[in-house]
């Protein structure tokens, strides 16, 4: 019964702040041009939904009993700021055609510290002080950071065309709500993504880069809450595994 509480809860406030945050800023005529791009069709969509999933995911994730209060803290700080990271690069990488790992680190190494360098250093810093947080052992740490950022990373990449971000986390959380231990955070990133799909879907909105990874930040919390050590560890490695084809094949591409 707490936990079908504590999940409701999560649900209630993750879609209803969400939907809030989105409503809002439609509605605001500022500076609407800077938030507007151009989609995989040519539609021109603004990026609403980003900062309305980071919202709703975070305050669900800080509000849902449950866990222990400094984990829904942890959890709560590595989503917004797997959101900050994105709408840096979001605005400030706007227009780079540089995408992946290797692009990236291989301007670092040059001396060029892109957006995307920015973002991977930071949702990775991010990932670790949530995973010393969340789990006890040191290995158990790292291993949830990786998921963490991996998961962000991952739903990041699955961000190409409308709905599809947003479905995945729908899917991919789904098994955390049959965990009680992961139940409520599972919901958190569900509800966000739930309440804003159908505006993705319908190419009004994107999630871009700030979306993307605030959710993605959620889901790997969830994997988190609902796992031990070998669990962690296989999802590490199938994370990893994702994000080494994705910029080996975005190379190719190049």
């Amino acid at each position: 019964m707490i936990t079908m509480r504590a999940v409701g809860k999560a649900a209630f406030c993750g879609a209803a702040v969400a939907r809030g945050v989105y409503e809002g800023a439609r509605r605001r005529r500022t500076s609407a041009a800077a938030w507007e791009r151009t989609n995989h069709a040519g539609r021109t969509v603004h990026l609403h939904a980003g900062p309305a999933a980071a919202a709703g995911t975070a305050l669900a994730l800080a509000a849902v009993p449950g866990p222990a209060p400094r984990a829904r803290a942890a959890g709560a700080l590595a989503v917004l700021a797997a959101a900050a990271c994105g709408a840096y690069d979001d605005f400030a990488g706007a227009g780079d055609p540089r995408r992946g790992f290797r692009a990236h680190l291989g301007a670092l190494r040059q001396g060029d510290l892109t957006s995307g360098a920015v973002k991977l250093i930071g949702i990775g810093a991010a990932a670790c002080a949530a995973g010393a947080v969340v789990k006890e052992r040191p290995l158990d740490k790292a291993l949830a950071a990786v998921v963490i950022a991996g998961s962000a990373h991952l739903v990041n990449l699955l961000d190409v065309r409308p709905g599809r971000a947003a479905g995945a986390v729908l899917v991919l959380a789904a098994p955390g709500l049959a965990r009680r231990a992961s139940a409520p955070v599972a919901a958190a990133p569900m509800a966000a993504a739930a309440a804003l799909i159908a505006d993705d879907v319908a190419e009004r909105t994107m999630l871009g880069d700030t979306g993307a990874h605030a959710l993605g930040a959620g889901l790997g919390l969830a994997v988190v809450a609902g796992n031990g050590r070998t669990g962690l560890a296989l999802h590490a490695a199938a994370l990893v595994a994702a994000a080494l084809a994705m910029d080996a094949r975005n190379h190719l591409c190049e």
